[in-house]
């Protein structure tokens, strides 16, 4: 496998943990419509979802998933879901704390981290 499929690969990656990412933030902000009288109703966050899910299967269909996408791309969807989650809690108070959302988040993306090779390379 040449460099310059390695770079294709790891920026196509990239791309879906992202989208899992977006699908998390719009997951919690569907439910946190449901859920809190505070939220006023948008369409967006349904759209944005199902782009979002359809550009990550459109990307399963054209190319093969690597072994540790999986686990990774669900853990930048809790990301989304917590991070989110701790915003709308400190944009409104009185629904409850957010440290456990913040703590979540940040541990997840620690690990995420780890497992993408921003901790721990050999130099």
């Amino acid at each position: 496998m040449s460099n310059n499929d390695c770079n294709f690969r790891s920026g196509l990656e990239r791309k879906n943990l992202v989208l899992a990412f977006i699908a998390g933030i719009c997951g919690d902000a569907i439910l946190s419509w449901l859920t809190m009288s505070e939220i006023s109703f948008s369409v967006f966050p349904f759209i944005a979802l199902a782009l979002a899910v359809q550009a990550l299967y459109q990307s399963y269909l054209q190319h093969p998933v690597s072994e540790d996408f999986p686990l990774v791309g669900v853990a930048c969807f809790f990301v989304g879901i917590f991070g989110h989650s701790a915003f709308m809690k400190a944009q409104y108070p009185e629904e409850g704390s957010n440290f456990l959302a913040i703590i979540i988040a940040l541990l997840l993306m620690g690990w995420i981290g780890k497992k993408m090779g921003f901790w721990g390379r050999k130099k």
